[in-house]
């Protein structure tokens, strides 16, 4: 079966987006947290136009070559303007998760509004035997709640940001987490984690 994860970038102070984020403001004045994409000298083999350091396309690369479906939440959807009619990944379908109606949406894109887990039940059928990437701090931590999260990809940027939109939301519970990896790079770590059941 296919597996549950999250890569997200994330400031050390715990935030996935700066100031004032949204829909024309992208991620507000939190910019800074993706900076590690366009800051080496490597060409990503999966995102055109991303140069990473050595380090950080390894990571990168396999990452986005495990996804073969992704699901976002609204706010995500919204405030990265509907992913342009697409999908945050070139080669993944996006399902988006709401609890309204979304005209915006596109026939390159589908609608869930009935919960977490039809969300990702509908992602894992169109991965096939590739893994459901999660967007967005609120579906991250729905996600969890079910205890649907196989794994939790943190690239921590060096940046205290002071407010913004927080990664992980209120859980009923602890979530014991097992480090796999940890990989320094230029103007990131990526710290790998295994969601322990």
């Amino acid at each position: 079966m296919s597996r549950v994860f999250s890569a997200m970038s994330i400031s050390a102070d715990g935030y996935i987006t700066g100031r004032d984020p949204g829909a024309g403001r992208g991620l507000g004045d939190g910019a800074t947290l993706f900076d590690w994409y366009t800051g080496g000298d490597v060409p990503s083999r999966e995102f055109g136009g991303f140069t990473l350091s050595e380090s950080s396309v390894r990571v990168f690369d396999t990452l986005a070559r495990r996804a073969g479906a992704v699901v976002a939440g609204r706010t995500t959807y919204e405030d990265s303007e509907g992913f342009g009619g697409g999908s945050p990944h070139p080669a993944a379908p996006v399902f988006v998760l709401s609890h309204r109606p979304a005209p915006e949406i596109t026939d390159r894109q589908t609608l869930i509004t009935t919960g977490i887990e039809d969300a990702v039940a509908a992602a894992r059928k169109a991965a096939g035997d590739k893994d459901v990437a999660l967007m967005g701090g609120a579906v991250v931590t729905e996600a969890l709640k079910a205890g649907l999260v196989d794994e939790l990809v943190l690239h921590q940027v060096p940046v205290l940001l002071g407010a913004g939109r927080p990664y992980f939301r209120e859980l009923p519970e602890h979530v014991r987490l097992r480090l796999v990896e940890a990989v320094p790079a230029p103007g990131v770590t990526h710290l790998h984690y295994e969601v322990e059941r």
